[in-house]
């Protein structure tokens, strides 16, 4: 549509297009124009040069060198920092004065006027403040705006390397003298190669210099050191607290009353207040000495002080109380009267000690010493009611109830220990009656119930009401009472004088025992476990004692076993020690054919030997185990066998009878406990009945029951030795089985018949 001819009706314009305006070549940034690198046609349209149809091949602009030859292997450069941001917010500063003159004043010609140049390195601007100065009457602040300033006509500007200490600077038309410049600037300068000279002295204005003499000083008067404001603001509220007492004995009804004296440091007055006792006697007065200034010397007066006035001023008094009077142990004067300082709290004891460098002693003891009072005496009991209402009648006027113990109550409410008892009958027919003590454990107090037996011409029901029952021969003030310690099987109980007989008790009674063992002795634990048992009714608990008595056994059993088995080892370790027997040296060639037959046969004999003895005393025998090491072999010394061995011990095999025998020597020694018990073995078939359940509980080893051996039908016996056994075997104690030292007959200890050999 370019190419059309620009007449009525060829031409088309855009609707959307509102803006017709060329876009700026620059954008602002921080306050700065930078330039844009691309920007859009008039109304925000896009040049048609940056589209793709105007892209050549050659075009220098879209061509990249790096696709031909290579990245560059130069350095790469530094990022590139602009002056503006490189020198943003960085100012040289200098101090300069000028003079301006004053026409129409016949008091100063000129005056001296103080200014800071201060140079922007950001973009090489200038501006020029004045600090303000009190009382000058002039418009001080900023001189010169912010801006780049005109050194000549032909436009150059004021630079940095223009500035330096001691040189003449005009800015329109004033000349500012530079003095001085900071610190900052002088390093920038002898950075850039510039050394600024000295600082100057700036010279005074007259006209301000002429004022200051005119001023007159100021001159203030310290004030005193005692200040009332002072001391209330810092001590207000800390106060000197003392302990005295005031020893009026000498006089009439006096006695020794206590006080509290107290100091107040923020203006050093003294207030005494009565410490009030109970049941004193007297009106019960707060303040004795109100607050005031308590002067040492109360009775001395001027000589010019009227007598028509009562109280006197400070003008009158000499000298007043200070803290530092206030010491333990001292005697102050309040008045009139003395009082002595026996104690004081712990603010004090630290004031003294940080402000005042003075260790307060330690309190006095001022009490007396109180009189012992007899207890007065406790009247006989005459027999009317109990003891404990009695005794309250003794100790108040109005007779309260006695208190009981009421813990004890809670805990044993409604248990009560059950005894059956007996009377000690002197007349035969008392003989038959039965009666039940009933012990209240939440009181302490028995009960005697007598239980109704039909055609026995007695009437039973209560026999003795709930009552303290006291032991015969006690004190009637301070009774020793009966306990349930006191009660056991066979025990003898005195019932305001009639004789009773313990024969039986509840299960609970055994129960409580068991859980406060260590409110009863030892002889009535035993005695109530013993009816306990004889009645049956501990035969629960005597299954459960069997059964952890058979598992701890069991657990020794293991241990022992382990124990034997170490010991086995170690013993034939010895014995083949004892011995000799030593590996054969294949190695060593023997000669000597005849010789090494006849040392050959020695062992063999020695070997048997050892054998032999086997069921005897284990302590007098040196091997208790066999060497077993090969096979049997041919007696015969064949010729052959030479080199081949040094010695050789054959395999050795039980006979039947050194079966039996080391089968009994075995058992003898696993049942040793045997000989702590006094009882005979009685070699009867074993049941077990309640006397052996009651010797299981008390831990006493069952008789010795022997079952018959194994013995293995074995036809080569090497060894043809008859054994002989002693016959009354079964007649001796479990003293004489223990003795191993002799051989015993263990034929008819067994549940089978069998003859001995």
């Amino acid at each position: 549509m370019s190419g059309l001819p620009k007449l009525p009706g060829y031409t088309f314009n855009d609707p959307k297009l509102s803006k017709f305006h060329r876009t700026q070549t620059f954008f602002i940034y921080n306050g700065y124009k930078l330039p844009k690198t691309s920007y859009p046609g008039i109304g925000g349209q896009e040049h048609e040069t940056n589209s793709v149809k105007y892209i050549k091949n050659n075009d220098s602009t879209y061509y990249n060198p790096s696709l031909t030859y290579g990245r560059t292997k130069s350095k790469p450069r530094s990022n590139f920092i602009p002056h503006f941001a490189l020198y943003d917010q960085k100012c040289l500063t200098f101090k300069a004065f000028f003079k301006q003159s004053v026409t129409e004043s016949p008091q100063e010609f000129y005056r001296v006027r103080h200014v800071n140049i201060i140079y922007f390195l950001e973009d090489d601007s200038i501006t020029i403040i004045e600090p303000k100065i009190e009382n000058s009457g002039l418009e001080q602040g900023r001189l010169i705006r912010r801006a780049k300033l005109l050194k000549y006509n032909d436009g150059t500007y004021w630079h940095w390397t223009d500035f330096a200490v001691g040189r003449d600077m005009c800015f329109y038309g004033t000349v500012y003298h530079i003095v001085d410049c900071d610190l900052f600037t002088r390093e920038y300068m002898a950075s850039q190669g510039l050394d600024m000279s000295e600082p100057e002295e700036i010279p005074y204005d007259p006209y301000i210099y002429n004022r200051e003499l005119k001023v007159k000083p100021h001159v203030t008067s310290t004030p005193s050191a005692h200040d009332k404001l002072r001391r209330f603001l810092e001590y207000d509220g800390k106060i000197l607290k003392f302990k005295a007492v005031w020893d009026d004995r000498e006089n009439e009804y006096g006695e020794l009353m206590k006080f509290e004296i107290l100091y107040f440091l923020s203006d050093d007055t003294v207030l005494v207040r009565n410490v009030l006792q109970a049941n004193s006697g007297r009106d019960p007065y707060p303040i004795l000495l109100r607050k005031t200034k308590l002067p040492k010397i109360y009775s001395a007066t001027p000589v010019t002080y009227p007598s028509l006035y009562l109280e006197k001023t400070e003008a009158e008094v000499t000298e007043f109380y200070q803290p530092k009077d206030f010491l333990i142990g001292s005697t102050i004067f309040v008045l009139g009267r003395d009082m002595l300082l026996y104690d004081c709290d712990k603010f004090t004891r630290e004031y003294f000690k940080n402000a005042l460098g003075i260790e307060q002693k330690s309190a006095i003891d001022i009490e007396e010493p109180k009189k012992t009072i007899l207890a007065p005496p406790v009247p006989a009991h005459d027999g009317l009611g109990s003891l404990e209402d009695s005794l309250q009648n003794t100790l108040t006027f109005m007779p309260k109830a006695p208190k009981k113990n009421v813990t004890r109550q809670l805990l044993n409410a409604n248990k009560f220990l059950r005894y059956e008892m007996v009377m000690d009958a002197v007349h035969s027919e008392d003989s038959t009656r039965r009666f039940i003590l009933s012990y209240s454990l939440a009181e302490g107090t028995c009960k005697i119930h007598e239980p109704p037996v039909k055609n026995s011409g007695i009437i039973g029901g209560k026999y003795l009401r709930n009552t303290l029952l006291a032991k015969p021969g006690s004190d009637p003030l301070n009774p020793d009472l009966y306990t349930p310690a006191d009660f056991y099987i066979g025990a003898i109980i005195i019932v305001f004088g009639q004789r009773f007989k313990i024969t039986g008790a509840d299960l609970y009674v055994y129960r409580y025992m068991q859980e406060n063992c260590s409110k009863f002795p030892c002889e009535v634990i035993e005695n109530m476990r013993n009816y306990m048992c004889g009645r049956g009714y501990l035969k629960d608990d005597i299954d459960d004692l069997i059964k952890d008595n058979l598992a701890e056994e069991k657990k020794d059993d293991d241990v022992n076993d382990e124990l034997q088995i170490q010991k086995r080892v170690s013993d034939y370790q010895d014995c083949t020690a004892s011995t000799n027997l030593t590996v054969p040296n294949r190695n060593i060639k023997h000669t000597d054919d005849k010789n090494y037959c006849e040392e050959n046969t020695k062992v063999i004999h020695e070997y048997d030997d050892s054998i032999s003895q086997h069921a005897t005393d284990p302590s007098n025998q040196k091997c208790k185990y066999p060497v077993h090491v090969g096979e049997p072999k041919d007696m015969k010394c064949d010729e052959d066998i030479e080199g081949q061995y040094t010695f050789y011990t054959p395999k050795h095999i039980d006979t039947p009878e050194e079966v039996i025998q080391k089968y009994y020597a075995r058992v003898l020694r696993e049942h040793q406990n045997i000989c702590n018990t006094e009882d005979p073995i009685e070699c009867v078939e074993y049941k077990p009945t309640e006397k052996d359940l009651l010797r299981a509980v008390e831990q006493k080893p069952y008789p010795l029951m022997v079952n018959p051996p194994d013995i293995k039908s074995e036809t080569c016996k090497y060894k043809k030795k008859v054994v002989q056994f002693a016959s009354d075997r079964c007649q001796q104690d479990a003293n004489y089985v223990c003795d191993i030292n002799t051989e015993k007959d263990n034929c008819d200890c067994t549940n089978y018949k069998k003859e001995c050999l």
